[in-house]
């Protein structure tokens, strides 16, 4: 098998130039190494040493194979965004003169909406008066979640230092090194000064919010196990943390409608990755139209 240490080597250095100089996260990244080297393997099978021997076909061939180890529309969607990008940065430094995969389309992904919990769900998720330690962090970080539609990974990434004026507002480090500050909710407030009681009682010297008994950081799959286990003790199903954001973003759009402040509040780049919320908010309504009108009725 041809090793194509040339490819290897160009694929390094697009990685190097997606992180540093377009800062894209470290996930985002890794995601993107992790589908060019797939694409490299897939190439060296097919004994390919030059650039000029990828044709359109061969790039058609590939995203073929994806759908054949039954990759889902939306992976296949970022493995073809990935290979966009990598020949794009070849072409834009003259190591190609064009790019095989100009006019290969992606695959269109099932217009899936996210699991959202009504604000009854909410409620009954939150009914509960902590009794130790643990409880009184994770209701922090439910509240918190909830009441200013945070990422997993953003909530992991808290520092005490991040709260703005006596923790009404919070700095949040989202996608792409992005700052952006968002307001919390009196309960949420409630609920963090709670647990910042309690830190105290743990040995540790880091500026991190949310600790785990050792008084290190809590990572994102102990908050992602946490809820999963406070949601059934609650009697609901087992709950992901992005449900708490979208659930947040449901039922702001719900009260207030307004899109362009949502997006502001969940860090999204694009109005149209916000968007999906409107679809939610017509299903809402669609839902109460059936329910309510005389000629809806079945």
């Amino acid at each position: 098998m041809n090793n194509n240490v040339f490819i290897i080597n160009d694929i390094k250095e697009y990685i190097v130039f997606i992180s540093q100089v377009k800062n894209l996260s470290e996930n985002t990244s890794k995601s993107y190494e992790r589908d060019l080297k797939k694409l490299h393997l897939f190439l060296s099978d097919l004994n390919i040493s030059e650039y000029s021997q990828i044709s359109a076909e061969t790039c058609s061939a590939w995203v073929g194979s994806l759908y054949s180890q039954n990759n889902n529309p939306k992976s296949i969607q970022r493995h073809l965004s990935s290979a966009k990008g990598f020949f794009r940065f070849l072409k834009k430094n003259n190591l190609i003169e064009s790019s095989p995969f100009e006019l290969i389309s992606a695959p269109k992904s099932s217009s899936t909406l996210p699991e959202v919990l009504s604000p009854e769900d909410v409620e009954q998720l939150l009914n509960f008066k902590p009794t130790n330690m643990i409880e009184i962090r994770d209701m922090a970080i439910i509240e918190l979640m909830y009441s200013s539609g945070l990422r997993v990974s953003e909530t992991a990434n808290i520092n005490i230092s991040d709260f703005e004026e006596n923790k009404t507002f919070l700095r949040v480090l989202g996608k792409g090194s992005k700052t952006r500050l968002v307001p919390m909710g009196r309960f949420a407030i409630t609920a963090i000064n709670n647990w910042l009681m309690e830190r105290e009682k743990i040995l540790n010297n880091t500026d991190a919010l949310f600790l785990n008994s050792k008084g290190t950081r809590l990572t994102v799959r102990s908050i992602q196990l946490r809820l999963k286990k406070m949601a059934v003790k609650q009697g609901l199903p087992p709950i992901h943390p992005h449900m708490l954001r979208h659930s947040f973003a449901t039922h702001m759009l719900e009260s207030s409608g307004d899109l362009r402040t949502i997006q502001e509040l969940l860090g999204h780049s694009s109005l149209s990755t916000t968007q999906i919320y409107t679809k939610l908010d017509y299903q809402h309504l669609a839902k109460i139209y059936d329910q309510a009108h005389p000629r809806a009725k079945k």
